[in-house]
Order: structure tokens, then C-alpha cells, then sequence
């Protein structure tokens, strides 16, 4: 065939083609799928966290994933095969590897210390954030030692930028300062982006390590615009898209900045102070999906959050399993969003659009035997192996100072001391929350070292606001050069001790023991000639109908109950008090339930047991648990006032952190007359013996 004959030939076969597609219509069930890359990230999905990895136990051990514990897991990064890398700080300081087998393992770091090198013989300090580049390379934001480090899937790990000295200066990696890095990403361009907290600022590492600053100037602020007018306020996450747009995590700020390439810097979502339910409340952690879909960790309100490209908030992970601080988060190609639950010491995911899985992996929140820090019985108050009066126990209603009697559960537990008295540590700690200290110059100012919170106090400074200790608490000063906050780096540490402050106007320190959301009882801790022998004391039981009025009826000196009411609620006022306490002191009690007996004093069946309802035994994180607890007329409305009531609603349920509304149905029993018993508890074992029972007459 000639040269001309095969070009007419194709001509015709491709005029035949283009002709064929407008007399044959392909219908939709033949039309074959056009693959473009990852499918779209669903908007406004919820789904369960599913544990990954972590018994909830603080602690190193490598093996089986959920056996496996970890101190201080903060950042995790996702590599392409699947494997989660976990930057665990604490006393741990290594980089941990969670493989798809199942297993957890070291890569890299031993002791704390700062020192380059391979597998055990490298150390870190309070490593924090986490990145992972095409190769599989991890880079770690070192906020103790102030650099940002690289291991290699070999676990080589050598240093990229820091001195390790806190500081601020731009330049040559070696010759860099960064103070407290703790949020890092890698761009499309190869560059890194560093959330440099205590600077408050975003550094840029070039390819060549030389370090610049993209945005936020010399001071804490909170301003929009070119980068050195821009202001942040304890940023501590970053990502960055494929257009290399940083997303910070502004935690102070209560706001989501983005940052262009140029270094301009806007707010796309953020909280504002009178919001009742703010979109965004402390944002601790940022990680994006492929297409621009941005997913938020909060620091307080543990949840997880998608912001859409269109600008809403909506909430991922149920109310029911809160977190109790996620600190790192990291999004697979599929769309799996990995968390690191630093207080909790556990690693959860979260599947787009997933549905229940196996209850055993639903868990959330630190274990309930995890083992209390090592105090020695001390006090936080001199002298620390002697007696001192307590005021106030986990779980006790309190009010505020707007007349609401029920405003929220007492936290912890309340050590009288006198104003201006210094406040010790009571063990050895290390700071893990990158904002350790809060509330200056207010009543509820105070300080978290690790598991426990010391409140109510001048945080590092004496009665006249000198600072203590000017290495560990910084005083930041504002434009017209007065005092406005005091930071306490994440990784500082504290000895037992130490001096934390001094007393405000509240005349006594709280100490709170556990993650927030899952404080536990501070009385466990077995305070030094810490002594109770009194048992609690009740001084009525009532029983209101469905409209919360008072049955008052009698019979034969028997409250009168008929047996068609729908449902009735048990209320007890009863209250407690512990050896060498003022008289007049009255606390609120550890436990409390009901029994129902026979004329005889034996009890019914189904009753051999009390129904303990309610024991605070670890505080619920729903703000509506006060009102479930107490009733109407409980409340100590200011603290030290002469007004102590403790009312309990001993037919509701709160016990194990948990809340649940009830009811007694008096159609459980026949009609005739019966005895209510209440069994009330205090921590130390003591049970009410008087008062404590109901003669009830059920017609």
C-alpha cells in the first residue's frame, strides 16, 4: 500500500469514529469511571473514634498495639503504606511506630537529653509535632530543645535547625533560635513550616536548613495582615495545602489563621469570647485532607471538628467520647483521621462516615487504674507531711456569683491556706500542655503540671508579683508595659517542692489530679495525717413526684405513695466532715444510693445490694452533671459561705464519669408499708447509720 493510500485510510477510519459518536449515545451504565484521584471528603460526617493503639496507662511499652503505653503522645504522622509514627514525650522522649501488623516500636530516643545519632543512642526533649516527607523522613518539632530534628526510616536522627538555646533568630540552621517549637508541616515546595509557640510566630526552614519567618512579630497579639504586622498568640499546629497556604492553630486566639506564600495572614474561623458555643474554642491541633478540608483538635471541649472550604465548623466525633486533649492529627489518603490523645495516653482514628465497630475499641479517656502521680502523702502547702484543714471535695455542687446555686461540680479538692502563702509542688512533673498556666490576676488562676492542677493562686510570683523564677515562669508585659500573663513552656519541669505561686484572695489551693474531663478524687491520694472517722450525716429524705413536688402525705407516720404515680425522685440531704475540721465545715460525700427494705428491715429482691447511683469516683466532663447530681435547693452560692446544702438525687445516676436521668417506679411494689434505706458513703468508708431511713406506705 502507498505512502498516500494509508493516509486516506486513517483519515476515513477517524471521520467513521467522530461520526459514530453522534449516532450512538453511550448510556450512563456503560460509561466507564473516569479516575481522578481520592474521592471528595464527605462534609458534616460523624463517626466513632476506634482505638488504634494505647491501654490508657501512663508508661513505655512496646508489643501488641493495645496493650502498648505511651507517656506523652503528641504529634502523629501517616506515611503512604500506613505506618503511624507517634512523637511520645514525657519521661518516654522517643519516636514510636505504630505498624499495620498491630505492633508498636521504637525508632528512635532513650534519655531525655539533646544528642544526634541512631536508635537509642539519639535523645530528645518533649518532642511535640510530627511531618513526613515523599522519602518517608520524619521531622520533629523538639519543643525542649528548642530545634526541629530529622529520623530517617532507619532512625538516623540528626538536627536541621536549633541551637537548643530558647531564643529567636533567623539565619543558618546550626545558628537558628526557636523557642518551644511545637507545631511543624512540610510543603508542597519542600519547605517546613514551624508553629514557633513561645515566639509566636510561623519560621520557615528552607531546603538548604536556612531558617526565616513567614509571619507574627515580637510580641503575643492577634492581628490580621503582612507578615512582621501579623500577630499570633501561642500557635502550636500547622498545615499546609497544596497551593503551600499555612493553617495555624492560633490557641490563645481561640482562632484558625491562614497564612499565603507571601506571608499574608487572615482569620478563617474563630471563637469569639461572649459566643455561647463558640465554632472554635482553643484550638490545640490542624491537619488537612487532600482537597482543602481542614479537621481542628480542641484543647478543652475534646472533639474533633471539619472546617469546610465554605467556612463552617461541624463536629466529627460524638459528644459521648470526648477526648481529653488530642494534640496531634494526621489524615491518611483514604481519609482515616489518626488522633493522639496526649492525656489519655492513647492513639484513636476516626473512619469518613464509619459505623459502630467493637465496643472494646470505643473506649476513650485515660484507664480507670491508671496509677496516681507519686505525691508521698505531701500537701501543696508547708509543711507538706503535716495536717491541713480541708474545705471543699471532688464532686461537691458549687455555684457562681450571679445567684445560680448549681452552676458546676467541684473538681478537685480545696486545702485552706492563708493569702499570700506559697503553694509547693507535691511531686516531680513535667509540664505537657503547651499553655500551662492560665488565668492571670483572676481568682481561678493556675498551673498543670503533667496530671495535676494547682489553682487559686499568683502562678510563679510572690503576694507583691515578683517572679520567682524568671527561666521557668515567663511575665509577658503588654503595650503599656504592665504585667499580663505568665507562660510556662510545655517540657519544663518541676521538682517536689517547688514553689508555684502564692495564695490569691480565695484562701485556700485546689488541687485537681487527673486529664481535664477525667479528674479523679485528690483524696486518693493519701494525704499525711489525713484522718476521717465521722461518718456522714442525713438530715431528710424526701420523695418529689413527677413535677418535682414533695410527697408529704402520712399515715401512720409513713409518707403516704400512690402506686400509680409514673415516677418518683429520691432526694437525700445529707453531708460530711473529716477529723480536726472547723465544726461548722460541712463536705460533700463520695457515694450514695438506695435500698428498699420490708417492714422487718430485709431487704426486697432486687435490692439485696444499694442501687449506688452516684459516686464520684472520676468527675463527668457534661456541664449539665451538677443538675443531675443536686437538686434545686443544693448550692454553696460563694465559697465560704455559711449556707451548705447538699441535696442528692439519688435516683439519677453520675459514677465513673458517666450522667443518666432517672426515676423509681412505685409499681414495682405491691401496695403496703416499706422502709427506704439510703446508704450514704464517705471516701474514707464511713456509712451514715441514723436518719437514714423512710417509713413509706405504697397504696
Amino acid at each position: 500500500m502507498t505512502r498516500n493510500a494509508w493516509i486516506l485510510l486513517i483519515v476515513g477510519i477517524t471521520g467513521a469514529a467522530v461520526a459514530a459518536t453522534f449516532l450512538f449515545e453511550r448510556t450512563p451504565e456503560r460509561a466507564l469511571p473516569v479516575v481522578l484521584g481520592p474521592a471528595p471528603t464527605p462534609v458534616g460526617w460523624t463517626s466513632p473514634l476506634q482505638l488504634l493503639a494505647g491501654d490508657g496507662v501512663q508508661g513505655l511499652r512496646d508489643g501488641a498495639a493495645l496493650q502498648a503505653r505511651f507517656a506523652d503522645p503528641y504529634g502523629v504522622a501517616v506515611s503512604r503504606d500506613g505506618t503511624l509514627y507517634v512523637a511520645d514525650a514525657g519521661d518516654s522522649n522517643r519516636i514510636r511506630v505504630v505498624r499495620a501488623n498491630g505492633t508498636v516500636a521504637t525508632l528512635a530516643g532513650a534519655v531525655e537529653g539533646f544528642a544526634d545519632g541512631v536508635g537509642a543512642a539519639a535523645s530528645f526533649d518533649t518532642p511535640s509535632g510530627l511531618a513526613i516527607d515523599a522519602a518517608g523522613n520524619l521531622f520533629v518539632a523538639d519543643t525542649g530543645n528548642h530545634a526541629i530534628r530529622k529520623v530517617t526510616p532507619q532512625g538516623v536522627v540528626t538536627t536541621i535547625a536549633g541551637n537548643g538555646i530558647p531564643g529567636f533568630r533567623d539565619g543558618a540552621g546550626a545558628q537558628a533560635q526557636f523557642d518551644g517549637p511545637i507545631g511543624i508541616d512540610i510543603g508542597r515546595d519542600g519547605r517546613l513550616y514551624v508553629a514557633d509557640t513561645y515566639n509566636d510566630r510561623i519560621r520557615v526552614i528552607a531546603r538548604d536548613g536556612t531558617v526565616g519567618t513567614l509571619a507574627g512579630g515580637d510580641a503575643p497579639g492577634d492581628l490580621d495582615g503582612p507578615g512582621a504586622i501579623a500577630r499570633f498568640d501561642t500557635p502550636t499546629g500547622v498545615a499546609v495545602d497544596a497551593m503551600n497556604r499555612v493553617y495555624v492553630a492560633d490557641l490563645r486566639n481561640n482562632a484558625i489563621r491562614r497564612i499565603t506564600p507571601r506571608g499574608e495572614v487572615s482569620t478563617v474561623a474563630r471563637g469569639l469570647p461572649d459566643d455561647g458555643h463558640p465554632p472554635v474554642h482553643r484550638p490545640l491541633s490542624v491537619a488537612l485532607a487532600h482537597d482543602g478540608v481542614l479537621y481542628i483538635g480542641e484543647l478543652y471541649r475534646g472533639g474533633l471538628n471539619q472546617l469546610a472550604r465554605d467556612g463552617t465548623v461541624r463536629r466529627v466525633t460524638p459528644d459521648a467520647q470526648a477526648l481529653s486533649r488530642p494534640t496531634g492529627l494526621a489524615v491518611a489518603e483514604d481519609g482515616t483521621v489518626f488522633i493522639a490523645d496526649e492525656s489519655s495516653y492513647r492513639i484513636h482514628r476516626v473512619v469518613p462516615e464509619g459505623h459502630a465497630t467493637d465496643p472494646s475499641l470505643l473506649v476513650v479517656g485515660p484507664a480507670a487504674d491508671t496509677p496516681l502521680p507519686a505525691t508521698g502523702g505531701r500537701w501543696p502547702l508547708r509543711p507538706q507531711d503535716g495536717w491541713h484543714e480541708v474545705v471543699g471535695t471532688l464532686g461537691e455542687v458549687r455555684g457562681n456569683y450571679r445567684k445560680e446555686n448549681r452552676d458546676h461540680l467541684h473538681g478537685g479538692l480545696d486545702i485552706r491556706g492563708d493569702v499570700g502563702q506559697e503553694v509547693v509542688a507535691i511531686a516531680d512533673a513535667k509540664v505537657s500542655s503547651p499553655t500551662g498556666a492560665w488565668g492571670f490576676g483572676d481568682l481561678g488562676e493556675g498551673i498543670a503540671l503533667d496530671t495535676l492542677s494547682y489553682i487559686h493562686m499568683r502562678v510563679g510570683r510572690t503576694p507583691r508579683g515578683d517572679v520567682l523564677d524568671p527561666q521557668r515562669f515567663q511575665l509577658l508585659t503588654g503595650a503599656d508595659g504592665k504585667p499580663e500573663r505568665i507562660r510556662v513552656r510545655r517540657g519544663t519541669r518541676f521538682a517536689v517542692g517547688d514553689v508555684l505561686g502564692t495564695i490569691n484572695p480565695m484562701a485556700h489551693v485546689h488541687l485537681s489530679v487527673g486529664a481535664y474531663g477525667y479528674e479523679r478524687n485528690a483524696i486518693a491520694l493519701g494525704f499525711a495525717q489525713w484522718a476521717d472517722a465521722s461518718p456522714p450525716r442525713i438530715d431528710r429524705i424526701e420523695l418529689l413526684d413527677p413535677q418535682e413536688q414533695a410527697l408529704t402525705t402520712k399515715q401512720d407516720g409513713r409518707i403516704v405513695l400512690p402506686r400509680d404515680l409514673p415516677g418518683v425522685q429520691i432526694v437525700v440531704d445529707a453531708w460530711d466532715q473529716v477529723d480536726r475540721n472547723l465544726p461548722r465545715r460541712r463536705l460533700g460525700l463520695h457515694a450514695l444510693g438506695y435500698q428498699w427494705l420490708d417492714v422487718a428491715g430485709a431487704p426486697l429482691p432486687g435490692y439485696e445490694q444499694p442501687r449506688m447511683n452516684i459516686e464520684f469516683n472520676r468527675m463527668p466532663a457534661d456541664p449539665e452533671a451538677v443538675k443531675i447530681a443536686y437538686g434545686p435547693d443544693s448550692g454553696i452560692t460563694v465559697h465560704g459561705s455559711a449556707i451548705t446544702r447538699f441535696q442528692y438525687l439519688v435516683t439519677n445516676t453520675v459514677r465513673d464519669g458517666q450522667l443518666a436521668r432517672g426515676a423509681w417506679n412505685p409499681a414495682e411494689l405491691p401496695a403496703g408499708d416499706y422502709v427506704l434505706r439510703i446508704t450514704a458513703r464517705d471516701y474514707s468508708g464511713n456509712v451514715a447509720s441514723t436518719g437514714r431511713d423512710l417509713a413509706v406506705r405504697v397504696r
